[in-house]
């Protein structure tokens, strides 16, 4: 990573590292219609853009889509953006619209996530890419155990439990489960987040070689079945 990152920018790096590796052969098979629901600010829309692909950002914020348009133009490349949320999908792209999904931190907090999978379903074409990104229960349990949050802890332990604002957490099977039943297959499954998120950011800058040394940790454990209940978040990729 260039010497004139600054941390916060290394660690997010990190963080999204996992994600663009299972994404890039998907990406790389051609210009694409991709369909970013709750894109935000457009961090990933834009970024799509730039490798060529047609994108279209929803999200039910005016003022992340204000950004996003903003940071697409100093970027210099064009992306479509509605204000709605995941229901009205169907109506942005219209069905079989799609040729990647981005799901990411969304199905979280939708009142049923399996009425949500079901409608990207209609919206991708056949042979089409899902890609969701959800919190982990397992990873969320632990962390507010070692904060001294006992009780919060417990709660979060029952699946489907809400644990706060960020709205519920999803395991491996659970994830699966609901993936599978929705019709999509060739599932594959990595885990986000399982070091980063822990490592002291005062290390990151003390220790030269030290970011790399992460990222290349975090991509080592990324598709071993043993890390996914460490990870503060799972990455599916489905078609």
């Amino acid at each position: 990573m260039p010497a004139t990152e600054r941390p916060s920018e290394r660690r997010s790096a990190i963080r999204t590292a996992v994600v663009w590796d299972a994404l890039r052969p998907v990406l790389d098979a051609g210009p694409l219609d991709v369909l970013d629901i709750g894109g935000g600010t457009g961090g990933s829309a834009v970024a799509i853009a730039e490798r060529g692909h047609r994108v279209t950002v929803v999200d039910p914020s005016p003022d992340a889509l204000a950004s996003l348009g903003r940071r697409a133009r100093e970027r210099g490349v064009e992306v479509a953006a509605v204000q709605g949320d995941l229901s009205t999908t169907p109506d942005v792209l219209g069905a079989d619209g799609a040729d990647l999904v981005l799901c990411h931190g969304v199905l979280e907090v939708v009142d049923d996530p399996a009425a949500a999978l079901a409608t990207l379903r209609t919206v991708l074409r056949e042979g089409g890419a899902l890609s969701l990104l959800v919190a982990q229960r397992h990873a969320a349990v632990l962390a507010r155990a070692m904060a001294g949050h006992f009780v919060a802890a417990r709660e979060a332990l029952e699946p489907g439990a809400p644990l706060d604002r960020a709205g519920r957490r999803f395991t491996h099977d659970e994830l699966d489960d609901l993936v599978a039943a929705a019709g999509f297959a060739d599932r594959q499954v990595h885990a986000v987040r399982v070091f980063a998120d822990l490592v002291p950011g005062a290390l990151l800058d003390a220790e030269p070689g030290a970011t790399t040394a992460l990222l290349e940790l975090e991509r080592s454990v990324a598709s071993r079945p043993e890390y996914l209940p460490l990870a503060t978040q799972l990455h599916l990729l489905a078609r």
